[in-house]
């Protein structure tokens, strides 16, 4: 049986760490390009943050036993 505080915390901090580097890649990249758009920078961020979430799912390794 899963210990889902356990997992959230996991996969919370997982997730934020995905989306802290998704909007670092997305402002990097936007920076070459010459134009910073918040709106693509957070949309990116928080798609990321889903699917990182929705990854879990699958499983982590930090609560592999």
């Amino acid at each position: 049986m899963r210990d889902w505080k356990k997992w959230a915390k996991a996969a919370g901090v997982r997730a934020t760490k995905t989306v802290a580097q998704a909007a670092v890649a997305a402002i990097g990249s936007a920076t070459v390009l010459g134009q910073v758009d918040a709106k693509v920078v957070v949309s990116t961020a928080v798609l990321a943050g889903i699917l990182s979430l929705l990854t879990s799912v699958a499983g982590l390794p930090e609560l592999e036993e």
